[in-house]
C-alpha cells in the first residue's frame, strides 16, 4: 500500500512510517497539519491516507475537516481517522452515506500492529474500521445535552451563561486559555453545534443550559 501519515507528533509519525516499511508498505509522505495533507494527498494519490484528528493551529478538528474534503475531492484514496479522540462534530458528515473506505480508530485501543495493518488493508480496499467506542459516542451524539457534559464543562457553560470571555473564565477557574478554548471545543461538540462562528455559536451553547 501507498500511504500518506498526518500526524503533528513527530517520533509516532516516523514511528509508524518505519513499522509500516518494514511491513512492505510505502509511505510516500509524513506531514504535520491538514494544509500538507491535502497537498500531500493531490500530489501522490495515496491508497490511503492515516490521519490524525486534532493538527495546527488550533488542535481542535483539522484532521477531521481535512478528511471530509478528501473523502470528497480524492474519494479513491481510503481515509483512516487514527486519534485519541472521539469527534462527533463532523465524524457523522465523514461517514455519511456509504462508510465505505473510511476508518476511525483510537490509538489507546491499538494494542497490535497487525490489527493495524489490517485495518488499512480494509479501508484501502473500500472496507470500513471503526472502533466500538467511535461507534457508540456518534449514536448517542444526537441524543447527549447538557446532561453529557462533565462538571467541568458545565462549570465553563455556566460561566460562558453569565458573558464572561475566555479569558475571565480561565482567571475563574484557574486554568490556562487553551485549556478553557479545548473544553468549549467539547461543549459544541456534545451540543452538536457546527461551525458557525464562535460567538454564533456560544449563543446557542447558552440557550441549551437555560432550557436544562
Amino acid at each position: 500500500m501507498r500511504i500518506v501519515i498526518a500526524d503533528d507528533a513527530v517520533i509516532l509519525r516516523e514511528g509508524l512510517a518505519q513499522l509500516l516499511a518494514v511491513r512492505g508498505h510505502e509511505v510516500v509522505a509524513g506531514v504535520g497539519d491538514a494544509v500538507a495533507l491535502r497537498e500531500a494527498v493531490a500530489e501522490h494519490r495515496p491508497d490511503v491516507a492515516v490521519i490524525d484528528v486534532r493538527m495546527p493551529p488550533t488542535h481542535t478538528d483539522e484532521g477531521l475537516r481535512a478528511a471530509i474534503d478528501l473523502r470528497r475531492d480524492h474519494p479513491r484514496t481510503g481515509i483512516l481517522l487514527f486519534s485519541q479522540y472521539v469527534e462527533t462534530r463532523f465524524a457523522a458528515d465523514l461517514l455519511a452515506g456509504s462508510p465505505a473506505g473510511v476508518g476511525y480508530l483510537l490509538k489507546e485501543r491499538v494494542a497490535d500492529l497487525d490489527d493495524f495493518v489490517d485495518a488499512l488493508r480494509r479501508v484501502a480496499a473500500g472496507g470500513t474500521a471503526l472502533d466500538p467506542e467511535v461507534v457508540a459516542q456518534l449514536l448517542g451524539a444526537r441524543h447527549q445535552g447538557v446532561g453529557a457534559l462533565t462538571p467541568r464543562e458545565r462549570e465553563v457553560l455556566a460561566l460562558m451563561a453569565e458573558g464572561r470571555a475566555n479569558a475571565a473564565i480561565a482567571k475563574t477557574l484557574v486554568v490556562s486559555d487553551r485549556a478553557v478554548e479545548k473544553h468549549i471545543a467539547n461543549i459544541f461538540a456534545k451540543l452538536g453545534l457546527a461551525p458557525s462562528g464562535d460567538d454564533h455559536r456560544r449563543v446557542l451553547a447558552v440557550l441549551h443550559y437555560l432550557r436544562s
